[in-house]
């Protein structure tokens, strides 16, 4: 059944979105949204990484047994970062085993013409990577690298070293804090107050910047479960209720388009439950 055009109409929607949020803001007004931006992050470059000419050189020698790659950007920012020093990277890659955490790293392997990965399943949280990396059935002692993408991923990282696995890990971007932090401030602000209806998140680091740019952090864990909080997929989820939030919603796949339909049609029941 077709939901009404305005099923968002009078909620009050706070989204976290940096780089589509245009995009994001549009379909929520679609559906009769007020939106309240708070852009929470960027993309920085991180100085050329000690650990990815590391990478490169020990490919070249053949002491990496896997590499892990968690994101397409990067996995692209990787193959850049070092294709002065190496330009034989990809075809060293391309020998190597290869764990991609789904589709978006295996797109940039594609543009790479690196064929061959092992692909992490949905939902593509750091327990479908271990288990992953369980069917390739390293011995103790085996080297694995680890592309991060903006931040450690510490339930990853201590999965590989139970294992007994050597862990390189390859920082090669961060997400940085927004230069404008104003809005993220004015947004944690309005939902201590209890003056937003919905907390959108599509990026477990947005959840990250959120905390750390509250006035009190234990005051914004506490009132974001009176906001329905959604939440674009697991990897999300988990860093909410790492602060002890757990969504009200959860996009299945864990995508935008979807994420703004089940809001749509669940939203305004919660909602209302939630001022009731």
């Amino acid at each position: 059944m077709p939901l009404p055009e305005d099923a968002l109409g009078g909620v009050r929607v706070v989204i976290f979105e940096t780089r589509r949020a245009d995009e994001l803001t549009t379909m929520l007004e679609r559906h009769g949204a007020t939106v309240m931006r708070a852009p929470a992050l960027r993309e920085a470059s991180l100085p050329r990484s000690p650990a990815a000419l590391e990478l490169a050189r020990r490919l070249e020698a053949g002491e990496v047994d896997v590499v892990i790659l968690l994101t397409g950007v990067g996995t692209r920012a990787l193959a850049a970062a070092v294709a002065d020093v190496c330009p034989d990277f990809t075809a060293l890659l391309a020998r190597t085993r290869i764990v991609a955490r789904g589709p978006k790293p295996l797109a940039a392997l594609r543009e790479l013409k690196v064929t061959g990965a092992a692909p992490v399943p949905d939902p593509f949280t750091w327990r479908e990577v271990l288990a992953t990396v369980d069917t390739l059935r390293l011995a103790p002692g085996g080297r694995v690298a680890v592309q991060e993408y903006g931040i450690p991923n510490p339930a990853l990282l201590a999965g590989l070293a139970d294992r007994g696995l050597d862990v390189l890990r390859v920082p090669v971007y961060r997400w940085a804090l927004p230069e404008d932090a104003a809005p993220l401030e004015q947004a944690s602000a309005a939902l201590c107050r209890g003056d937003a209806d919905v907390a959108v998140f599509t990026n477990a680091v947005q959840v990250e910047h959120l905390f750390r740019l509250a006035a009190e952090p234990a005051a914004l864990a506490a009132a974001l479960p009176r906001a329905v909080v959604a939440s674009i997929g697991p990897v999300c989820s988990e860093a909410l209720e790492a602060h002890g939030v757990t969504p009200d919603l959860e996009a299945v796949p864990p995508k935008m388009g979807p994420l703004v339909a089940l809001l749509a049609a669940r939203g305004p029941a919660l909602v209302a439950a939630k001022r009731g």
